[in-house]
């Protein structure tokens, strides 16, 4: 997982949000009436999708296992918990069907005292700051407790998933040095080129966590070896 950028909603996606949380309060504010009335509104989830895209990691990757092309709008609190929050642009996140269907469903795991939500959500949460990354093995670890129920809930160490991450792992060892030689005899045009390669492929948390490791030329040269991690340095130097 990595973050994503909650875009404002325009005026008239919030006038049909708005109209869309009246019609649940008209048939009752329950899960049978956020059901019911989300499925009949094409022209709300039509704009909420548009958003979604804008905002989804890569090319409209899942916004949790950041893998498969994101399809289905997530209601990160479920509407059969938060009916009222059916039409709430803050609770609407990009999942592929995997993760909204097969993964996370209904599960909205909470504190048992404070309340407080023990899941990721992206567009509030850095992810880094719960879960670490072990690129090699391609598997999260928790760092916390709304860490390691993220691991679960949304199932983030399946094998696709880690053997997805290894692959990306593999990709950036080979593709980032090449990055970093176009852009050493000024092929700048080049390096673009390469930097998208890396930018549009899936498992950007992988890419992510290279980069956030690489702080300085000694710590990413001790970490991925001299080559790797000059690349690794003048990729963050370029980012800044």
């Amino acid at each position: 997982m990595i973050p994503v950028t909650r875009l404002p909603a325009p005026q008239e996606l919030l006038e049909l949000l708005t109209s869309g949380t009246d019609r649940v309060v008209k048939k009752g504010a329950d899960s049978a009436a956020a059901d019911s009335v989300w499925g009949s509104s094409r022209a709300a989830k039509r704009e909420i999708r548009v958003l979604l895209h804008l905002m989804a990691p890569a090319i409209q990757r899942c916004m949790y296992c950041l893998d498969s092309q994101g399809t289905d709008i997530d209601h990160f609190q479920p509407k059969a918990l938060a009916p009222l929050r059916t039409f709430d642009w803050l609770n609407h996140l990009l999942a592929c069907s995997f993760c909204n269907s097969n993964a996370k469903r209904e599960e909205y795991p909470c504190d048992d005292e404070t309340g407080e939500r023990l899941l990721l959500d992206p567009s509030v949460d850095d992810p880094a700051d719960h879960l670490t990354l072990l690129p090699v093995s391609g598997t999260y670890d928790g760092l916390t407790v709304k860490g390691l129920e993220s691991i679960k809930v949304f199932d983030l160490n399946r094998e696709t998933l880690r053997r997805g991450r290894v692959r990306m792992f593999r990709l950036c060892r080979d593709l980032l040095p090449l990055w970093h030689a176009k852009v050493r005899r000024g092929d700048l045009t080049g390096a673009g080129e390469t930097a998208l390669v890396l930018r549009e492929e899936p498992f950007g948390d992988v890419l992510r966590t290279l980069y956030r490791r690489a702080r300085t030329p000694t710590i990413a040269d001790l970490t991925y070896g001299p080559e790797l991690g000059a690349a690794l340095v003048e990729w963050r130097n370029a980012q800044a």
